[in-house]
């Protein structure tokens, strides 16, 4: 976090009040992004389609079997990578549920395009003011105007983000900290206790709240607050993320939304197949999201991650043993009311698209990315006016989230209506 960020950020601690309090996020949202366009046939893989296996004949991966490195069946029709087998048991446990055919309606075959327009929540070449997860806090009101209400891991608030009451972007909960010219914060926050201990009117309440979230925050900076569940994360920047907003989670900040990206998908040459460039990006990704659960293990029933990227690939090989740019992909949540052991959304085929070498081709999309938003929003995080969120769209039912009793479609229809007559 630059010097700039971290003013910003301790601005909005001592503006935070009581009513903004470190309790107030009942339920986290981990948004994981795959940048670079993740081939997302080879990590959902289709093996009960012949097709998969003569459009990519060198690097498709291998049936389930006991032969070492093949897939790990999920059903009739689909297995996860090898490097992905520590996702499975999450799926048989009912937790992990994926949606197949996913996509926007970009035509561009451009990852900063189609990036900017799926985190923005739009149309193609109809834009939309701030990003989806921005409208949505500000949509639910006054508990995401704590100030660990939303935050990014890395060196910037990503689109998603922007418009949102209060986001900050970190790499580690070590940038959450007052400075002081002799660097001693310690020192600096018994002033301010003081300061706020005594009789000074309306800004009792809020430096109290402050000082109180410092010394939560504080105290998980020590090693004395270690897991105590041995979560086994990745020693790269993705494991070291998910460790801090799993260390956020059991502080009980107030944590609604916590962004965190994977990059380095973009696999034009020598993709791999059960290893490789892709494979060791499937590992991270995998070791990384099994240790979130397993560390946040007491508070499992208050998180849900959903992971995305902006575009699949191109359903067969291309002449570098990789494959290029292309359309549908998969998406996977994992959480309490997740409508898991399942893959939602029928197998679109691969045998008409054999010889489709035009434009950004790919994996048939058969849902809008909005609609399984759309159902993570109202599910998930609460958000009855998701027509606010994403205005104009009509979602299809997908089916991801449980306790969805009203089709979201019709019940955004309801909800269009109704601003109509106000207006």
């Amino acid at each position: 976090m630059s010097k700039q960020t971290r003013r910003s950020f301790l601005r909005n601690l001592l503006l935070a009040s009581d009513t903004t309090s470190a309790s107030a996020g009942s339920h986290t949202l981990v948004c994981v992004f795959l940048r670079g366009g993740a081939d997302t046939m080879n990590m959902i893989v289709p093996y009960a389609d012949d097709h998969y296996y003569s459009m990519r004949p060198n690097i498709a991966i291998k049936p389930p079997s006991k032969a070492t490195n093949s897939s790990v069946r999920l059903n009739d029709m689909y297995a996860l990578h090898p490097n992905l087998q520590s996702l499975q048991p999450l799926f048989v446990e009912g937790r992990m549920g994926i949606v197949q055919s996913v996509g926007s309606d970009n035509p561009s075959g451009s990852h900063f395009d189609a990036q900017d327009q799926m985190e923005h929540g739009e149309a193609y070449g109809k834009p939309l003011t701030g990003g989806w997860l921005g409208r949505h806090l500000r949509i639910v009101g006054h508990q995401s105007e704590a100030p660990l209400s939303a935050i990014a891991i890395g060196p910037a608030i990503p689109e998603s983000l922007r418009g949102a009451p209060n986001a900050s972007a970190i790499s580690s909960l070590n940038d959450i900290k007052l400075e002081s010219p002799a660097h001693d914060p310690q020192t600096v926050a018994n002033v301010l206790a003081k300061l706020y201990g005594a009789d000074v009117g309306i800004l009792s309440a809020p430096g109290k709240s402050t000082l109180s979230l410092l010394k939560r925050v504080e105290s998980l900076q020590t090693p004395s607050v270690a897991s105590g569940t041995h979560a086994n994360y990745p020693d790269t920047d993705f494991g070291k993320g998910l460790r801090e907003i799993a260390r956020l989670i059991k502080a009980n900040v107030g944590l609604e939304i916590a962004c965190i990206d994977l990059g380095g998908w973009d696999t034009h040459f020598f993709q791999g197949s059960e290893t490789g460039q892709q494979a060791e990006l499937m590992l991270q990704l995998a070791t990384g999201v099994a240790a979130l659960e397993k560390d946040i293990k007491p508070e499992r029933n208050r998180v849900t991650t959903l992971i995305m990227t902006e575009f699949g690939r191109r359903t067969y090989e291309n002449s570098s043993l990789g494959t290029d740019h292309g359309r549908g992909f998969a998406m996977i949540a994992l959480g309490p009311t997740v409508n898991g052991g399942t893959v939602h959304g029928d197998w679109p085929g691969l045998d008409h698209q054999a010889h489709d070498i035009l434009g950004p081709a790919g994996l048939t999309i058969n849902y809008d990315y909005r609609s399984v938003l759309s159902e993570m929003l109202e599910g998930v995080a609460g958000n009855k006016h998701v027509a606010q969120v994403f205005p104009g769209f009509r979602p299809q039912s997908v089916g991801l989230i449980k306790g969805l009793t009203v089709p979201i479609a019709e019940e955004l229809e309801h909800e269009c209506q109704r601003c109509s007559r106000l207006t």
